[in-house]
């Protein structure tokens, strides 16, 4: 079971003061990596000209561009919600970075109330996020967000 609101605090700790978006997300990222278990990759993609680019990541390399309303994350992102997939081969249209991945989890991150981009989490399990992780990312990205 993750601790979130000590990864939160972790979190808070690590952007205080910081204005560079590329540290606190890269940052954000390797916390995450390091504490959750059976992941295989966390990361961002952020929303610029219309599409999400690839941002700051822990895992394998990744697509770096998706498109809104494609994928968990383009789906996600376009209709500003969170999305927990059990396992991605049934997600219509899903896009696979890493064909080891199974699962996932998409929240949405936002500034000045408009969609920012994604935090975006993939696991080689199935079923491997709940709704305790779906909460407890939900906090972390909040928090995030006063960093951005």
């Amino acid at each position: 079971m993750t601790d979130y609101k000590d990864l939160t605090l972790q979190l808070k700790s690590l952007t205080e003061g910081v204005e560079y978006d590329i540290s606190n997300l890269a940052n954000a990222a390797a916390l995450l990596w390091m504490s959750l278990p059976d992941i295989n990759w966390s990361g961002f993609y952020i929303l610029k000209d219309g599409a999400l680019r690839l941002g700051p990541f822990a895992g394998k390399p990744a697509c770096m561009l998706i498109e809104m309303g494609k994928g968990v994350c383009g789906t996600a992102a376009a209709a500003d919600e969170t999305l927990v997939v059990p396992d991605v081969h049934k997600f219509p249209g899903h896009i696979a970075c890493d064909s080891a991945s199974n699962s996932e989890i998409v929240v949405p991150l936002h500034r000045d109330g408009a969609v920012y981009g994604v935090l975006d989490i993939d696991s080689p399990i199935f079923e491997r996020f709940s709704e305790e992780d779906r909460e407890g990312l939900e906090a972390f990205a909040r928090a995030l967000e006063e960093a951005l």
